[in-house]
């Protein structure tokens, strides 16, 4: 689909599926924007990267891309080099540098459940899938979220391999190239506020901090959430005027 403005392309993270950003997704919609949900395959950092590469390479025209969680470090891997992708949008999620996972993130402050939040499910070729416990999955993960949407969503979350959040960023990392946006969740227990503003500092992100937000910031403040990503959308295209006007 091609239209005015850019197409926004959702990538959700782990234990999680594209269905969070239903609310997100009706309202982008609305206001005229063509949206792709990227299936996320949750299986590896690269393989991920290169998954959703594959995908961008289909979209039409330019495109602004948002991670939650987890599909930070993938997008910021598959937008490196793209000429379509102009805007990076980050939920509540990981940026990292060259050489760093998420696990090696979420360690570097304190303040995260996530380890004591995991169920493992050792896999058949020794590899183990994690799980967030459907019995913390409601206080740990979406604490600002009712608590019957949140056994849904614990019901459907989609697993990450460990070896995904163990694999280090490699190669150059998109947002040292593409302007980006930080959406922080004030009350994160997964990624905590401090590690989420550390990284948002670093990329030099527009970054906007949303008071008492779980890690579901996309579920449970969608306007915040669509504020933020149509802001990229506008830059986006005055930035891309701009450049049409020098050029002239």
């Amino acid at each position: 689909m091609v239209s005015g403005k850019p197409t926004i392309v959702l990538v959700h993270g782990a234990f999680a599926d594209s269905s969070g950003f239903n609310a997100v997704t009706k309202r982008l919609v609305a206001d005229g924007y063509p949206v792709v949900a990227a299936p996320n395959p949750l299986r590896g950092l690269s393989y991920d990267a290169a998954h959703l590469k594959a995908l961008l390479d289909s979209v039409e025209g330019p495109i602004v891309l948002v991670g939650h969680s987890y599909g930070g470090a993938v997008v910021s891997a598959a937008a490196a080099g793209h000429p379509a992708v102009r805007a990076l949008v980050y939920l509540a999620a990981f940026v990292p540098e060259t050489g760093e996972s998420a696990q090696a993130l979420v360690e570097k402050f304190p303040g995260s459940t996530v380890g004591e939040s995991l169920k493992p499910v050792p896999l058949p070729d020794g590899q183990v899938d994690l799980y967030i416990d459907p019995k913390v999955f409601h206080p740990h993960f979406a604490a600002d979220v009712s608590a019957g949407e949140a056994a849904l969503y614990s019901i459907t979350q989609r697993p990450a391999t460990g070896a995904a959040l163990g694999e280090p960023a490699s190669g150059p990392q998109a947002w040292h190239t593409i302007p980006s946006y930080n959406l922080i969740s004030g009350a994160d227990r997964i990624i905590p506020p401090v590690t989420q503003e550390f990284m948002a500092q670093r990329s030099g992100a527009k970054a906007q901090l949303v008071e008492g937000a779980s890690h579901m910031v996309f579920v449970s403040r969608p306007g915040a959430t669509v504020a933020l990503i149509e802001t990229a959308a506008t830059e986006t295209a005055e930035r891309a005027q701009e450049q049409e006007s020098e050029r002239a």
